[in-house]
């Protein structure tokens, strides 16, 4: 008799367990028919609404337009100064990072003292009152004017970042550089024509040897250009890694700043080498992320990689032969604003009829 009561109670278990599973996947999204609307993009299904149908669907990651700019040294120094801190906005030369330039600066002021004595050596032999002599010191004093602007607008920068200058400063600055920069550049293609003309006089050995110390104090110039690490492009600062006293290397793997545009947002997505005749350029498509549920942001395929490759978003240990390869499709966001660089998400494609 109770071998015949313990079997019903053991069906009963069973029963409520499948249950209690079918509801599980219930609320996790799991239906029949629905997996071939949904993609597996982070470890986790998501599956697409069934009111809409999809060309096909690919796991993808959000970057900035302009990718994510690494910026490192290019000499081994220590770090003296950091400018600039996480979502600063700069501008394309303005500086991030400044290295320890004593060396550096000693080194020009003594390139510029024998750019004044071999000068005045000149002067004491030779007829200043030359056109091409009047030319290559115009030269020299634009190029030295241009470090003095670029300077100077370095330290209004610098002082519109820590609240004791304006935007109207800076771009005061900014204006005054340009237009050193400006009339360096019309004066050096003067000097030019000067020298290539039939009548281009030779040059004495005193105009030589001042020839070659303002060619030093170009190298010395740019030497100490090299501790300043500026920004190659206008942007937003994603990433700052430099810490004052650090020394900074060449070859450090970790960079002293990431930069990156975030004025247009899109994500770089891998498509199922299967399913790469189903998307197009100017094909419509949905962005959906974990982090924003309910919302979609809506993009325009802009690029398709002409080239299939192993896929890198999720990738976990070495490829192995069976593994299936993607192609990479670049779509802009409309408004992307929300959405984190480096963020993964999934994206679906919108069926649309396309000249192939």
């Amino acid at each position: 008799m109770a071998i015949a009561m313990r079997r019903p109670k053991r069906k009963i278990l069973w029963l409520l367990l499948a249950m209690l599973a079918g509801s599980g996947a219930g609320r996790l999204g799991y239906a029949p028919g629905s997996l071939s609307e949904s993609i597996v993009a982070t470890g986790s299904a998501r599956a697409a609404p069934a009111e809409k149908r999809w060309e096909t669907a690919a796991p993808g990651r959000v970057e900035s337009s302009s990718r994510e700019i690494r910026i490192s040294s290019a000499v081994l120094a220590t770090i003296a100064e950091v400018l600039v801190g996480m979502n600063d906005t700069v501008a394309a030369g303005d500086l991030l990072v400044r290295l320890d330039d004593r060396e550096a600066l000693a080194r020009l002021a003594l390139a510029e003292a024998q750019v004044e004595d071999s000068r005045r050596a000149r002067d004491d032999t030779a007829q200043p009152s030359a056109e091409q002599v009047k030319a290559a010191d115009e030269v020299s004093a634009s190029e030295r004017a241009v470090a003095a602007a670029r300077a100077a607008l370095d330290r209004v920068v610098a002082a519109r970042r820590a609240g004791t200058a304006s935007e109207a400063d800076v771009a005061d600055a900014r204006s005054a550089w340009a237009r050193a920069q400006e009339r360096l550049d019309q004066q050096r293609v003067r000097l030019q024509k000067l020298k290539a003309g039939p009548d281009a006089p030779l040059p004495s050995r005193t105009e030589a040897a001042l020839a070659v110390a303002r060619a030093q104090w170009t190298i010395a110039q740019e030497a100490l250009e090299k501790t300043r690490i500026r920004a190659p492009i206008a942007g937003t600062v994603l990433q700052v890694q430099a810490k004052i006293g650090e020394i900074a290397s060449p070859s450090s793997p970790e960079p002293l700043v990431v930069l990156g545009d975030r004025s247009l947002l899109r994500v770089r997505a891998e498509v199922d080498e299967r399913d790469i005749g189903k998307v197009a350029i100017g094909q419509r498509a949905v962005v959906r992320a974990d982090a924003f549920p309910g919302r979609d942001f809506e993009g325009r395929v802009s690029a398709i990689a002409p080239i299939v490759g192993a896929g890198r978003i999720g990738q976990r240990g070495p490829q192995k032969s069976n593994d299936v390869e993607v192609m990479e499709a670049l779509i802009d966001l409309a408004d992307g604003g929300l959405l984190v660089i480096g963020l993964r998400v999934d994206v679906f494609f919108r069926p649309e009829k396309f000249d192939r």
